[in-house]
């Protein structure tokens, strides 16, 4: 046997095209969120109408495919009719009314906008809108600074639909009461996928980004079992690029569970939302929760107050709540002979959670 028969040559690649393994591609076909799809299509076929369209209220875990899901619907929408203008703001990036509008002036072809202020930018916006109808899409709303643009929006365009999208479902309660009763969204909560479901939607993006037949099998089953432990697509698409990097720098036509044994334990030190990415409060808490590593939530909570915290108890439950949906740290629901409490775990390991 040749000692370079696996080996890859120059200009060799187990990769096709590795655009697919982005979390943000839109593939052909979005795989078990048909239904989720339905009640968008459902909230913006008034807007065919010509007349309002719904608002939801769109919540759930990280990697469950929100965005994926929404973005979809747009596509499909501008293939559909020109009527209709689809409007995507991602507020992680703009997340002041200003950066908002102004961003909405660039999608909408305007120039020489720099000096422009807030109530300017929004006249030209409404006037361009106004003449159609049009979807809003706003991405991770719990990072907005202020929230005073969606009252502008729900009383001055005439005819729209409006997507809130977050993972947390008390984002909602923390808007002003006159932007709630003016949205009145219908809420639409994403679950998280099932085994078979990721093991799909990773076959799919393995299929689109690597070469035929470069995978083991067992490789492949490992990566998803591993995405599947942190019920985040995200991870998957990771491991998958990393395992493909690790196979090359090896120079291996074949990528094996050694290059994703590999992948996984690099995988360990790679975070794409760093604590300091996080709002000051929950910053402060997760602080707390380090210092106090393996301690019932009550005494947390009453070492948060010692800090001169001024949450109640079950606004920073809710904290606690975010801190755990973005794995910075893990609880553990415990029976006493004082009855049931929760211990909160430090993740001193890193996650991944975006990319």
């Amino acid at each position: 046997m040749s000692l370079f028969k696996d080996m890859l040559q120059s200009g060799e690649s187990v990769f096709r095209d590795t655009v697919p393994l982005n979390y943000d591609f839109q593939p052909k076909v979005v795989f078990a969120r048909e239904n989720e799809q339905q009640r968008f299509a459902i909230a913006i076929r008034p807007l065919f109408e010509n007349h309002n369209g719904r608002n939801v209220f769109v919540y759930g875990p990280p990697g469950v495919g929100k965005t994926t899901a929404c973005k979809h619907v747009l596509r499909e929408l501008e293939d559909t009719t020109d009527d209709i203008i689809p409007m995507y703001i991602n507020c992680w990036k703009e997340n002041s009314t200003y950066k908002i509008f102004y961003k909405l002036c660039e999608d909408l072809g305007y120039k020489f906008i720099q000096s422009k202020k807030i109530p300017e930018l929004w006249a030209m916006i409404q006037q361009r809108l106004n003449k159609k109808s049009v979807v809003f899409i706003f991405d991770e709303i719990d990072k907005l600074e202020d929230t005073d643009f969606f009252y502008t929006i729900l009383e001055d365009i005439y005819r729209k639909s409006i997507f809130l999208i977050t993972n947390y479902r008390d984002s909602y309660s923390e808007m002003d009461e006159r932007i709630r009763s003016r949205l009145n969204p219908e809420f639409l909560a994403f679950r998280p996928y099932t085994e078979h479901e990721i093991a799909k939607i990773l076959e799919q993006r393995r299929d689109y980004a690597f070469i035929p037949g470069c995978w083991d099998e067992d490789a492949f089953k490992e990566i998803v079992e591993h995405c599947c432990e942190d019920k985040d697509v995200r991870v998957g698409l990771y491991l998958l690029r990393e395992t493909g990097n690790i196979a090359e720098e090896k120079s291996s036509r074949k990528i094996t569970p050694l290059h994703v044994a590999a992948a996984i334990k690099k995988a360990q030190e790679f975070q794409i939302k760093p604590q300091e990415n996080l709002e000051e409060d929950l910053q402060v808490i997760l602080s707390i929760i380090k210092d106090h590593n393996g301690k019932k939530i009550g005494d947390i909570y009453a070492a948060y107050q010692q800090m001169g915290g001024e949450l109640s108890y079950k606004s920073f439950q809710r904290r606690i709540l975010r801190l755990q949906d973005g794995r910075y740290i893990s609880t553990e629901k415990m029976t006493g002979t004082d009855g049931n409490t929760t211990i909160i775990h430090f993740a001193s390991h890193k996650k991944l959670t975006e990319f």
